[in-house]
Formats: C-alpha cells, structure tokens, sequence
C-alpha cells in the first residue's frame, strides 16, 4: 500500500541487505557491486575513494539483471530495460556500494573470515539435498558462474560491511499515530472518473509509405533493427552417460557393501519396554522386591511416583537404549526374558530398573533382496569417481594443447556446433527455433571468452559437462533492409498512426481541462472513437500486492480534480485519456488494523529511505568521479549489442 503513496524510494537497499549482494548474486542472479578496483578488467567509469567501477562490472550487472527480469517477462528486450531507467540505476547502486565499502573501512569495520564462512554455508546454492555446505557444489557453482573463491569472499565481505552500516540506520525510523491516521485516510480515498481510447488502428488507413519513406525511416531507427553480436557455440557435452561402463558393480564389490552395513542388513532385535530412574540404590532394591513379592510393574511404579507415561519409553534396539541410558543398563535390558524385569542397575541418571514389555525379532534381510539398492550406491559413488577422472583427464588433454575435436574424439564425445546465437540464446535466423538445455548454461561463459579462446570444460548442471569452444563471431549490425523491408514498412505506418492518436488525444486533453465533459470531448474529436468508461476505486482497492493495477486507473490516483492527462497505451495500441471527476476523502476512524498496518509499512519505507539518505551523505563525503563519456559509451555498446571491454 504505501509504495502506491510513495513512488520513488530507492530499490538498491533491497542489494545493500536483504540478501547480501553477493549471495544474491550466486543465487538468484543479480550481480555484486563488490569487489576491488577494476575487477575483471575493463575501462574505469567510476572512481570512488580508493574504489573503482569498471565497465566489465556494470555489463556484467546489467546483463544478468536483464536475464532475471526475463524470467517473468520473456519479451523484455534491453531497450525497454534501459527506456525504464535500469542502466542508470544499476551505476547508482554499484556507486552507492563502493561508498558504503569505502566508507565502512574507513570507520574501521571489517568482516572476519569466520563471518565469511558463515554466510558461504547458509547460502542454499552450496548446500546438498541435506542442507549442508558442500565443498564440491560450492565448486561447481563457481565454476557455472566463471569466478574464483577469492572473489566470492570479497564480495561477501563488502555485503557484510555495508549491513553493519546500514541495519542500524533502516531499523530507527519511528512513525506517530496521528502520520498513519492520515495515510490510511488516504488508502480509504475515493475516486471517480472516466478513461477514454484513441485506438492508433483508426488512423492506419492511409497510404502506404513509399519506397523513399522506408529507406529513410530504416535509416533513421536502424538500431530498432540491430540483431545483436551474435556467435557460434561449439561443444561436445558429456556426463554419467560416458562413464556407465565403469559404474556397474561387481560381485565381490556387492559383497563387501554388504558385509560392511550389516547393522542395516543383518537380523534386528527391538524390545518394547518400561523403567523407573531410583535416585540410591537402597530404594532400586525396595522397588525390585516389591515385583518380587508379585506387585505389578505399573502399580509398583505408581506407588512410587511414577506415570504410566514417566516409565515408557517405548521401542529400542540395542544401540538406542545404550544411548539413552548406559551399556550396563542395556545389556541387562536385553539379556532379560520377555515380561520380566532386571535388577537394579546404575547408570549416570541413578538406578534402573527396566521391564521388558514385549520383543521384536527381525531376520536378517537376504543379499538378494537388496542387491538392486546395493548396486545403485555402489554404482553412483563409481559413477561420480569416474566423471571426476574423466573431467580431469580432459582438462590435462586441453592444458597439453590438445584441440575440442581432438579430445571429443580420442574420448568419443560428440561435437556440437550451434547456429549462431545471440547473448540470450535467440537465434534471429530461424523463428521459432529454441535453445537446447545443454546451450543455456554456457551461453554468459561463450560470449565472455575471446574468439581464439582455448577450449575450456564449463559445468551444465550437476554432474553433467562440457568442452567449450568459441565458433564464428558476427558483429552486432542491422539486416539489409531488403530483408526486413516489410517490417520496417509496417513500424513506419504503425508509427504514423500513433502519431495521429496522439494528436487527437492531445486535442481531446486540452478540452477536458479546458472543462468541457469527457464524453463531448470525445464525440468532437471527428473520428469514431470508442466510448468513454467510468471508472471509480479506492487507493486500497488497487495497492493490494500481487493484484495488476490497470495503468490508467493507477494514473487516475495522481490527476487534481477536474483535470485530464495522456497515457500510451501498451504494445502501441494508442493513447488513453485519463480524466478524474470527483473525490471522496476516507476516514479511517475505528479500522485500527488498517492503521496499525499502514504505520508498520511506514516504518519500513522510512528505514529505506534513512538508508538512501545515510547512502547519499556517505557519498557527499568521498571524492566520486564519474567519466560521463565512457559511461554513456558502454551503454551505447550494450544497447547495441556490442562486447564492452
């Protein structure tokens, strides 16, 4: 609810703590701001204080933020991502981390190895399906990421500099009653008024664009146009398909498996039974007479205190009960009959006396009748030595010199070579066409590797890999225009018509304001357009989170009364004319949840934007220089496609 009150607080804090941006990295995809001084290489765009921003960091940033947002909106293309603001709002972030790290050093805090170390293993991209830290999926996430553990820590280490500054700073805002009285007034506002369309297709009728126009158009967008760099993958992918032969296990090796689990394999023996815990032994003694004398276990234990539930402790076998008592007592526990009890024995916890309620014997289960369990353990513990052998002894054959055709050959990998392919995996040649699962992984390590790069064994997925070889490189360009000629004959009239929309709904704008009724407005425009709607809500209506909020009724939220604004509609469809006519303040009077939730929402939005203030004075305070030229220079190379160096 209050980011629809308040637009515009910053989202870099969400890099700064809320996951530790190297974590967030690993993991979700985001890159780290961190890092020393021209990490990676490339052109410096940033100095600050002893830190600096390169261009490869921010490509790098860029790029992967793209690919996450991709993930919900597959359609995204990186001229929409930057129309949004997104490029200069990732240099902002990796600058304002810079300054918290500078700052914080200079403060005197640091973060110790032992800190490091713990926020390695809580991260669940390095953990197994037990929820431990891994050391060998710890590795393989490096890799797939092409970076070392030296990097990995200190990114981690600038993360846990800057949370040490900036927690505090987040968790001290405090927000009065009589502040979120208002702002949940504000949530129980309602307005009114009308939203009106002028379709971009009512004005699409014209005359074609002649041949002239089209050239021209093409010349003037060409790069709308641009297919990105593009390159050709070349592979030859192996795994435990390769290394099946050597997984099978033998006989003697089934055997051994066998003989050495024979705890889990051999006959069982559990004995469902009851105990009292004496404090001396003269009152243990007192206790066993008293069965002896013919009184039963449970009468004698109530006698003495004791629940029903204080004396059972149920099912044990023999290493259960040692555990929970002392051998001495489990021996006489198991060396007693059924339904009889032992005598008194010490243990740490006093003197037992354990009845034996009922046994349980289990015969030993046959070889045969786990010996397809037996081979899958066996078999995938061989499997994961001889893929390990395998990566190693392809790597040695590459360190020697040895080409991707050579080694796929000597070790019978079939090689692969892909169409050529953009960044994201597109490949503008073939419509329709789509990545194998195999590419996708290796694709960010492709266009990272220069073209005369030795070949090199990425990791797809877990225990799945690759040779990995540059192919053919085509520079980012636009088509002839021959080729898309009817393409950009189509964009030249869909713009036009937009133009013309835009125009009348301009027009139809000026006389809302002006004051003349929406619908008059409309029927004046000289053209057939679509009827005016009424539209009326609540702010709370249409701030709840996960509920799309129709653009035109977001915008209704910030018009005066009486007044009119334009908003595009989406995929070009045209303009709409948004009009708000009547408001009807809320009163939150008595709704002491709503209010109680609009302050503790405050209280966060307020902690962020101390935060971006704290951020912001931290900077002021440091010597920042940004070379604007080669700033806007690699974003000029990535809109195009280009490689940034």
């Amino acid at each position: 609810m209050i980011s629809f009150l308040r637009k515009g607080l910053s989202s870099w804090l969400v890099l700064a703590i809320l996951g530790l941006v190297m974590i967030a990295f690993v993991v979700t995809g985001v890159a780290s701001p961190g890092g020393s001084p021209l990490a990676g290489g490339g052109q410096r765009l940033v100095s600050v204080g002893d830190e600096s921003v390169s261009s490869v960091e921010i490509a790098d940033q860029v790029n992967r933020q793209l690919e996450r947002l991709r993930q919900q909106q597959p359609e995204l293309d990186i001229g929409a991502f930057f129309r949004e603001g997104a490029f200069e709002e990732i240099v902002r972030q990796v600058i304002g981390q810079k300054a918290l790290l500078v700052f914080g050093r200079e403060q005197g805090l640091a973060a110790s190895k032992r800190m490091v170390d713990a926020e390695i293993a809580s991260i669940p991209a390095f953990q197994n399906l037990a929820g431990r830290f891994d050391q060998a999926t710890f590795q393989q996430a490096l890799q797939g990421e092409r970076m070392t553990e030296q990097d990995l820590r200190r990114d981690i280490e600038s993360g846990l500099i800057a949370r040490q500054l900036l927690i505090p700073v987040q968790g001290s805002p405090f927000v009065p009653q009589e502040m979120a009285v208002q702002y949940a007034n504000l949530l129980l506002e309602q307005r009114s008024g009308s939203v009106g369309l002028v379709p971009a297709a009512v004005f699409a009728t014209a005359a074609p664009p002649t041949e002239a126009e089209v050239a021209a158009f093409y010349r003037q967008n060409q790069g709308r146009y641009t297919i990105p760099e593009r390159r050709v993958l070349r592979y030859a992918a192996f795994g435990p398909d390769q290394v099946a032969a050597q997984a099978r296990a033998t006989e003697a090796e089934v055997q051994a498996f066998y003989r050495a689990n024979a705890a889990r394999y051999g006959a069982k023996e559990t004995r469902t039974l009851s105990q009292v815990v004496l404090p001396d032994q003269a009152a243990a003694r007192a206790f066993a007479a008293k069965l002896a004398a013919g009184t039963s276990f449970a009468q004698a234990a109530q006698q003495a205190g004791f629940s029903e539930a204080d004396t059972r402790i149920g099912d044990q076998d023999r290493a259960q009960l040692t555990r929970l008592t002392s051998p001495a007592v489990a021996n006489a526990a198991f060396g007693a009959a059924e339904g009889a009890a032992t005598a008194p024995v010490q243990s740490p916890l006093g003197w037992h006396v354990v009845r034996v309620d009922a046994i349980k014997r289990t015969a030993a289960t046959p070889v045969e009748a786990v010996r397809g369990e037996i081979e899958q353990q066996i078999g995938q513990q061989k499997a994961q030595e001889a893929l390990a052998t395998l990566v190693t002894r392809i790597e040695d054959a590459l360190g020697g010199g040895a080409s991707l055709e050579e080694v796929a050959r000597t070790e019978r990998l079939q090689l692969v070579e892909t169409p050529p392919l953009t960044a994201t995996g597109q490949n503008p040649g073939a419509a329709g066409w789509q990545i194998p699962p195999d590419v996708q992984p290796l694709l960010s390590g492709l266009f990272q590797m220069e073209p005369d790069e030795d070949p090199t064994v990425e990791a797809i997925s877990p225990g799945r890999y690759a040779i990995v070889a540059p192919g053919r490189v085509i520079a980012a360009a636009p088509p002839p225009l021959a080729q898309i000629r009817e393409l950009v004959a189509q964009d030249l009239v869909r713009q036009r018509a937009s133009e013309q929309a835009r125009a009348v709904a301009n027009t139809i704008v000026g006389r809302i304001n002006g004051g003349m009724p929406a619908a008059q407005a409309f029927a004046g425009a000289g053209v057939r357009l679509p009827a005016v709607e009424r539209v009326s809500s609540r702010r709370i209506d249409i701030a709840r989170p996960g509920q799309p909020v129709p653009p035109p009724l977001a915008m209704m939220f910030s018009l005066a009364r009486g007044k009119a604004r334009l908003l595009e509609a989406p995929n070009g469809q045209g303009w709409f004319v948004v009009h708000l006519e009547t408001t009807v303040p809320g009163n939150a009077a008595g709704q002491t949840g709503l209010i109680q939730a609009t302050r503790t929402q405050f209280q966060g939005a307020l902690g962020d934007e101390y935060a971006a203030q704290f951020n912001r004075a931290v900077q002021s305070g440091l010597k920042v220089e940004r070379d604007e030229a080669a700033i806007t220079q690699v974003k000029r190379q990535l809109q195009s496609g280009q490689p940034v160096q």
